[in-house]
């Protein structure tokens, strides 16, 4: 399956975890976005959800932030720990999108990504509580990435 995977701020493409959906198959398309201006960050998405056609894009923190402000039609979001208070404009997630995040996320609070919930109006098991810290880059939030994207798409 084809994803998209939007890195977080002052991270770089090649991360844990496009390497680890690579490692299981699938063919991950992983732009630099640049960390001091989030409109080039979105057009730069943009223009690779365009040109490649995803399955899925998975957005980590700011790259969350940036996965919801990418016109993306019915493809499906799966957000980690996103960073939506913070950057962008959108302020709402579309159906089936899921969303990973931490109790002891001390970077993006939890809260953030529950409020994100009942604006969209998406229900309680859209959120998919894991890991240690804001990074989930530790095996358990890996193998729940995976899982999420690979339940989330229709292919």
């Amino acid at each position: 399956m084809k994803i998209l995977f939007l890195h977080g701020w002052t991270s770089k493409p090649g991360g844990v975890k496009p390497i680890y959906l690579a490692s299981h198959g699938h063919e991950v398309i992983n732009p630099a976005l640049p960390d001091e201006d989030f409109a080039a960050a979105a057009r730069i998405a943009q223009a690779e959800y365009d040109r490649e056609r995803p399955a899925v894009i998975v957005g980590s923190s700011r790259g969350g932030a940036v996965a919801m402000n990418v016109r993306a039609g019915g493809t499906p979001l799966v957000l980690l720990c996103p960073a939506w208070k913070n950057w962008g404009k959108a302020r709402a997630v579309k159906p089936g999108t899921m969303i990973l995040h931490s109790e002891q996320d001390d970077v993006i609070p939890i809260a953030d990504s529950r409020e994100l919930l009942r604006v969209s109006g998406l229900p309680e098991s859209a959120l998919i509580v894991v890991g240690t810290d804001h990074r989930l880059a530790d095996p358990e939030p890996l193998q729940a990435m995976l899982a999420a994207v690979e339940r989330t798409s229709p292919h």
